[in-house]
């Protein structure tokens, strides 16, 4: 076993020494480390450093208290992301997929033409394909956001994960929205990084108290179709969480505007950014989960170090792959019929107010159907009666469980499956299993 080498004059420090340790095997896993004095002076730091830095890894899951037998490598492995698959024979509501009816499709030799020939890939291998950014820059400008650093990922997890790499360390708090999507705790989680709860309302985002995002080095937000709520972020709201952020310029600001492509609501941070930030957009929910392409737009520094160290490991993501999205991205830009993002985007908007309109009907309420994008968020008072009960009447919906950490109960509900046509049942089975349950929302 190689043998235990800690460094460091502050908590931080020592605390990335020894989850180095743990990584290169000098640590494993029920490994006890030294006690906190011993560690002090073989490190001339006070006591209260080597404390500190204990609760760090103790706060990112990374080592455990066992009483007299002091402080020990933890043995838990990360938290897989939770699975939305539905029951066989329910209709979904649950998975969050798009329509693949409204989805565009490549055009005759359009396709052929996308891919190219091998021998066009360019030799750099972090390089983004000419034909995606022709694309992405103009949008990216009509968006108000800068295009002279962007980076191309295999998906927004993908992208998220290498931001956090580069600029969190084990034990730091990142500041998400309460609800929210599960697999960007997962990720937190795998990386050891302490997921701090922020709520979420009909204005978005909920600026937090004085002095916490001090003490995050990153807050992720979903400017507009928020997931599970559909709330976008309004302008008053970013504005105060914008002065809290230029007050600790340090916090990395990650925005996952997985609806970009499809929304109508404006980005409230536009022109008006921190000092350091990151704008992913993913093409999943416009062109397709199986595009496994999102965009990473921010401070130059941190794409160009997300791209180098992408490069140590999958080096690129496939120019075919790039082709391809830039040329559905083309074809989906244009115009209002089938397949275009103005058709998609309209239909999901149909659908919202189709729901909305048909609950009322049966006396039923629904601001939750407020906003945009697949999801909504039902409030509820038992989260299991209200799956089991529209389980009975043939829907799978998502309990609320794995999207939450403080907030209240729910279930989220997704209209990439259901049409029009299906919303006056859908607004009968939802009124007759949630009016016992549903708490009022916002």
């Amino acid at each position: 076993m190689p043998s235990l080498s800690v460094e460091g004059s502050n908590a931080k420090d020592i605390a990335a020494s020894l989850e180095y340790a743990m990584r290169r095997g000098a640590l494993p896993s029920g490994a006890a480390l030294p006690s906190v004095r011993h560690l002090a002076a073989e490190l001339g730091v006070n006591p209260n450093t080597v404390a500190a830095a204990y609760a760090r890894l103790r706060s990112a899951g990374r080592v455990v208290t066992a009483g007299r037998r002091g402080t020990r490598v933890s043995g838990e492995p990360p938290r897989p992301a939770p699975s939305f698959a539905p029951p066989e024979g329910l209709r979904d509501l649950a998975s969050g997929q798009p329509d693949p009816a409204l989805l565009p499709r490549p055009r005759g030799a359009a396709w052929a033409a996308a891919l190219g020939q091998p021998a066009a890939v360019p030799h750099a291998p972090q390089a983004v394909a000419e034909a995606l950014l022709s694309q992405a820059r103009p949008w990216l400008e009509s968006q108000g956001l800068p295009g002279d650093a962007v980076g191309v990922f295999s998906g927004a997890l993908d992208a998220i994960e290498r931001a956090l790499r580069q600029h969190a360390r084990p034990g730091d708090r990142v500041a998400v929205e309460d609800p929210g999507w599960p697999p960007l705790l997962a990720l937190l989680y795998s990386l050891r990084l302490q997921p701090v709860p922020l709520a979420v309302d009909a204005q978005g985002l909920c600026v937090p108290a004085a002095g916490v995002l001090a003490q995050c080095c990153a807050v992720v937000v979903t400017p507009r179709a928020h997931n599970p709520t559909g709330v976008a972020l309004g302008a008053a709201r970013w504005k105060a969480l914008r002065r809290q952020l230029r007050a600790h310029p340090h916090t990395l600001l990650i925005l996952d505007d997985h609806w970009g492509l499809l929304s109508h609501a404006p980005l409230a941070m536009a022109g008006a950014l921190p000092p350091l930030w990151l704008h992913v957009l993913s093409v999943s929910k416009a062109l397709g989960a199986d595009c496994r392409v999102a965009l990473a737009a921010g401070t130059p520094a941190l794409v160009q170090g997300m791209c180098a160290h992408q490069a140590l490991g999958p080096r690129w993501v496939s120019h075919w792959l790039q082709g391809l999205v830039a040329q559905l991205w083309r074809q989906a830009a244009q115009g209002r019929a089938r397949g275009s993002w103005r058709h998609a985007a309209a239909q999901y908007a149909a659908r919202r107010a189709a729901l909305a309109d048909a609950l009322r009907g049966h006396g039923v309420a629904a601001p939750w159907l407020e906003g945009e994008g697949l999801h909504a968020w039902v409030p509820v008072s038992d989260e299991a009666a209200a799956v089991q009960a529209l389980a009975a009447a043939g829907w799978a919906v998502q309990v609320g469980a794995p999207l939450r950490l403080h907030s209240g109960p729910g279930v989220r509900i997704s209209l990439g499956a259901v049409g029009v046509r299906d919303m006056g049942r859908l607004a009968r089975d939802l009124a007759g299993a949630l009016r016992p349950a549903v708490r009022a929302v916002f």
